[in-house]
């Protein structure tokens, strides 16, 4: 399962998160999005091994309150549907 989420991380561009937090009625400030990008790409593997040790608030001064609620709210909906596989 993580071979396939690491060639997804790998691949993964701007825009794809981009557009995926428009899908969510997330529009994130250009440096929200360098952040989350960067977040992605450097550590998205290590934080779905060990989700227990993820902390999610240590983020929030990264994005305005507002965007920082919608992302906790997709991030405990995705991780109900999908911790279960990892």
């Amino acid at each position: 399962m993580f071979n396939i989420i690491e060639r997804y991380i790998s691949k993964i561009t701007k825009e794809d998160v981009n557009n995926f937090a428009i899908s969510k009625n997330i529009t994130l400030s250009e440096s929200e999005l360098d952040f989350t990008y960067e977040f992605l790409k450097k550590n998205a593997l290590e934080a779905l091994k060990n989700p227990r040790l993820f902390d999610i608030n240590r983020y929030q001064n990264h994005y305005t309150k507002e965007n920082f609620n919608k992302i906790v709210k997709v991030y405990e909906e995705y991780s109900s549907l999908y911790s279960r596989y990892l």
